[in-house]
């Protein structure tokens, strides 16, 4: 336990110092895992003697090789082709240019009431979640889009600015989600039930969200004026023009909710119909495939390195002892496995004002998940609960990327202001995530039907 804490203290300062998080978690779980396995054998690591400095090689090339065995075996999984597939395909649906299309038509609906115009805002954040699975995409997309809209017709730049970058969480809740798939692999848990255990969850933080903006300008009206009223033609005709990205997920999520075929298979699909979409629009030229196709190797070249690194510092945490000293701690504490669960959101509340969404993930869940296993907790529901924890962390301080991300893509807003707005969003998912605690079904209704 004491080498450890150890590793995460070393860890922190890492981060703090301006590593990558990927390359401080692998240097970190190298060391730590040489030094526990010469420990083990009653070795240094390093000795002092006559010679002067000796190192034990046997317990560095055990790290060595279980170093480059998680690497291979990481980036050999089938599964994990889904991660830049979908990456890919929300690339294609950015250049198609509907993130435009989708706020006009939800501001059609909503936009005449009080606050309307946020609650667009976080209606079109679903609907770009919906085929594009990236919360910072989502984010920085919808802030060029919405933005301007806001403050043309005075909207407070809080207010603004926190509807874009909770809307963004929506993101990876509603389907398709990195997130889900890397929860899946780890916990070994069925990445298409999970896909559909988040589309209630999902539609039920949009209403939660419109709830806090409604909340918010009924106390202060100046924050989020009435915008114009749209006809009813028009409404028709902005809400036809998002056909695309109803195609889209109705064929991922249809297809994998009538067993059509797998997640890996549906990202595939997926991106064939986005691809397709983006030409027949004439948005997809070989400039834009070649900067997609960019985009989309440094963006997954990211999620692995990260990967790699919390894969060989959790191998590190383990063999250590780490695991099994937590487990006895939650299994000491005599509670429920509600309880059990409860504690482990408040540790993800805790890691997500340091760490971002898949570092919390992938650290975390192979420790999780070998606890509630054996207490019966239902992992598709699990799954949905933790997203839920991770998601605040991309909002609230000091880290919240998404914050940082919608003050990078506006520029003249400070982020004392940003995250000032994101504090109504904040209590309303504790809210979700409460409701989603008591009423598992609301996470497990739709995947119940699928085993039927």
């Amino acid at each position: 336990m004491t080498i450890s804490l150890i590793g995460f203290g070393v860890l922190l300062l890492a981060i703090f110092a301006g590593v990558p998080l990927g390359f401080a978690l692998m240097f970190v779980g190298l060391v730590g895992f040489a030094y526990v396995r010469a420990d083990m054998v009653g070795q240094a690591l390093i000795s002092w003697g006559d010679a002067g400095l000796a190192l034990n090689f046997r317990a560095i090339n055990g790290a060595l090789v279980m170093t480059g065995q998680q690497m291979y075996d990481q980036v050999t999984s089938y599964s994990l082709t889904v991660i830049p597939l979908f990456v890919l395909m929300g690339a294609f649906v950015h250049r198609s240019q509907l993130a435009q299309e989708l706020y006009d038509a939800a501001n059609a609906f909503v936009g005449h009431f009080r606050g309307g115009l946020a609650m667009g805002t976080v209606v079109a954040c679903g609907g770009f979640g919906a085929v594009c699975g990236s919360s910072l995409a989502t984010a920085a997309t919808i802030s060029r889009v919405a933005m301007p809209s806001m403050r043309r017709y005075g909207y407070d730049d809080g207010l603004s600015a926190g509807a874009i970058a909770a809307g963004g969480t929506l993101g990876i809740m509603i389907p398709p989600s990195v997130p889900m798939v890397i929860f899946g692999i780890l916990a070994e848990t069925d990445i298409a039930k999970l896909f559909i255990a988040g589309i209630l969850p999902g539609i039920l933080l949009i209403v939660l969200f419109s709830g806090a903006i409604a909340w918010t300008t009924a106390r202060h009206p100046e924050q989020g004026p009435r915008g114009l009223r749209t006809g009813w033609r028009d409404r028709l005709r902005l809400l036809m023009r998002v056909w695309g990205v109803v195609l889209i997920f109705i064929i991922i999520i249809g297809g994998i909710y009538g067993g059509l075929f797998t997640p890996t298979e549906a990202a595939g699909v997926g991106v064939t119909a986005a691809g397709a979409f983006a030409v027949a629009r004439g948005k997809l030229g070989w400039r834009e495939l070649r900067e997609s196709l960019i985009e989309t190797g440094v963006t997954t070249g990211m999620i692995f390195v990260i990967s790699f690194g919390a894969v060989i510092f959790a191998n590190f945490v383990n063999l250590a002892g780490f695991t099994g000293a937590i487990s006895n701690w939650l299994i000491g504490l005599e509670i429920s496995p509600l309880g059990v669960v409860i504690a482990i959101c408040a540790m993800y509340l805790v890691m997500g004002c340091i760490f971002d969404s898949l570092s919390m993930l992938i650290l975390t869940i192979p420790i999780f998940a070998a606890i509630l296993k054996p207490m019966g907790v239902d992992m598709i529901w699990f799954g949905i609960v933790a997203v839920i924890t991770v998601e605040m962390g991309l909002i609230t301080p000091p880290v919240g990327l998404n914050v940082f991300v919608v003050k990078a893509t506006i520029g003249d807003i400070s982020l004392g202001t940003a995250f000032r707005g994101v504090w109504p969003f904040v209590l309303s998912m504790v809210l979700g995530l409460a409701l989603i605690l008591i009423f598992p079904q609301i996470a497990t209704f739709l995947p119940g039907l699928m085993g039927r």
